[in-house]
């Protein structure tokens, strides 16, 4: 698949690193600390010195409990830093929003993907905006607005098929399309241990790239009993247990740890 001006051989051995860019006051890992373009230049060098394949902006929060940000705001947000990375930097860049209007110009802006936490269906238009643009590409995520399961896992499944038929319906080409389990989206904590422990099966159902963004969440605070600024090590064993189900790309705030661990289990695979 190519993203931007780089190809990405998701069905190889090979684990791309997508450094996380959050451009809110508010988000619950790092909110304010990247919300001006010379912070986030200053962190996408970083994140690129360490080993990111790909940078993912985002300028509203999706913690629980997030405050939804008017689409004006976040456009002013979200597109000056797009610009400003692409003319600095040569590396492939999606946006996180699951709203057409923020989509539409962040792509204007220089996005190569959007990255939608609703998988199409949370913005009628959204879909649209992304098949009409020369980047047609998009990351569908699994999510509910209520934990509500009859089996989990074909639930889930259900509900990523959902989402392609809206990408394909609207003309996304399904090579442009790539899937996120949704972990610490409409889900308890058993359901996202679930979701970690059958991973493999989805995959497996699909036959589509599979992003994983679990970095620093609840999921990992609840199961060891620790703050978001102790999570490393615990994101690090999920992503490995995800690397080893099928997943390649891997959506991270700690860059540099994860590009070790994930290279280090790549080279075991590929022996």
């Amino acid at each position: 698949m190519k993203i931007g001006n780089r190809e990405f051989e998701l069905e190889g051995y090979t684990p791309y690193v997508m450094g996380i860019l959050n451009v809110t006051p508010d988000s619950f890992s790092d909110g304010g600390s990247f919300n001006t373009i010379d912070k986030a230049l200053q962190h996408t060098e970083e994140m690129i010195g360490e080993g990111a394949d790909i940078i993912d902006i985002g300028g509203e929060s999706t913690r629980p409990g997030y405050t939804v940000v008017p689409v004006p705001e976040e456009i002013e947000r979200t597109a000056p830093v797009i610009e400003a990375i692409k003319a600095r930097f040569d590396i492939p860049i999606t946006l996180d929003t699951y709203k057409a209007d923020v989509a539409e110009a962040g792509l204007k802006a220089g996005a190569d993907m959007i990255n939608d936490i609703w998988g199409l269906k949370a913005d009628p238009r959204l879909a649209g905006v992304i098949a009409a643009s020369d980047k047609p590409g998009v990351i569908l995520m699994h999510n509910r607005k209520e934990a509500d399961y009859t089996n989990l896992i074909e639930d889930v499944e259900s509900d990523l098929r959902e989402c392609i038929v809206l990408a394909r319906n609207a003309g996304i080409p399904e090579d442009r399309l790539i899937l996120d389990p949704g972990i610490g989206f409409g889900k308890t904590l058993e359901d996202n241990l679930g979701v970690m422990k059958h991973l493999g099966e989805i995959i497996d159902e699909f036959k589509l790239p599979m992003l994983l963004g679990v970095s620093r969440k609840s999921m990992i605070g609840l199961t060891l009993n620790l703050p978001v600024d102790e999570r490393l090590e615990g994101t690090i064993a999920v992503n490995v247990a995800g690397y080893l189900a099928g997943c390649r790309i891997f959506r991270v705030h700690d860059v540099k740890a994860h590009r070790r661990a994930l290279d280090m289990i790549a080279g075991i695979q590929r022996v």
